[in-house]
């Protein structure tokens, strides 16, 4: 896991947060409110101090149980997909570093967020910049199986590579609602915005390839 952790946000860093959001743009980011969330939080307290710099660059890196902090692109791209409006309701599948969590939550929406990794779940809770977030309500479970009890949802986003559209996570999206999910195996995927209309009807619109740690079914407890 991550033992050195940066404290501090000075105006380096901030600065290098500025070049990544024009890197951003000019790839195709249109939302600035996204744009926003991206400039507002401090990325290199999700990695070690030794990655402060590189944490501005556009690319995953790993973290603790096989898992990665995803590419600022990937985060704002799938971000932009959602269409998220104000007080929306969200949940999403694979918490992780609880980066795009948090960028998520920068956009004023309440979050729920699942993670099956206990030993990610836990370490997220002893994150300072948590603190920051109320509106963020985190689960340790099974993904596939969403929150019955906490929905309709407005939004649902899928951080993790799913070999199907889990029905479940279907069944708990709101009429007029949007779904960001990467499909498929093998390591790569397709990004599929799948909208639900006001008569429970689906479509499905794919919007590009991209790979993603894979998304498996159940919990898995500290080793």
């Amino acid at each position: 896991m991550l033992h050195s952790l940066p404290k501090e946000d000075n105006y380096l860093q901030k600065g290098l947060r500025k070049q990544l959001v024009q890197v951003l743009r000019d790839k195709g980011i249109k939302d600035e409110r996204v744009l926003g969330a991206i400039e507002a939080i401090p990325r290199h307290f999700f990695l070690d101090k030794a990655f402060e710099r590189q944490a501005y660059e556009d690319r995953a890196f790993p973290i603790a149980a096989g898992q990665t902090i995803s590419q600022p692109y990937t985060v704002a791209y799938q971000t932009q997909l959602l269409d998220l409006q104000k007080f929306d309701k969200v949940l999403e599948i694979g918490t992780g570093s609880a980066y795009q969590a948090m960028v998520l939550a920068e956009m004023g929406i309440s979050l729920f967020t699942i993670e099956r990794q206990k030993e990610l779940y836990d370490y997220v809770g002893k994150m300072v910049l948590l603190k920051k977030y109320p509106a963020i309500k985190r689960f340790y479970g099974d993904g596939f199986e969403g929150l019955p009890s906490y929905a309709p949802f407005d939004k649902i986003l899928v951080t993790c590579g799913a070999p199907f559209i889990p029905p479940k996570l279907l069944a708990q999206l709101k009429p007029g609602g949007i779904m960001v999910i990467p499909v498929g195996e093998d390591g790569q995927q397709k990004m599929l915005r799948i909208t639900k209309d006001k008569e429970g009807n689906i479509e499905e619109e794919e919007m590009g390839d991209f790979r993603f740690v894979p998304m498996l079914q159940g919990r898995n407890p500290r080793p």
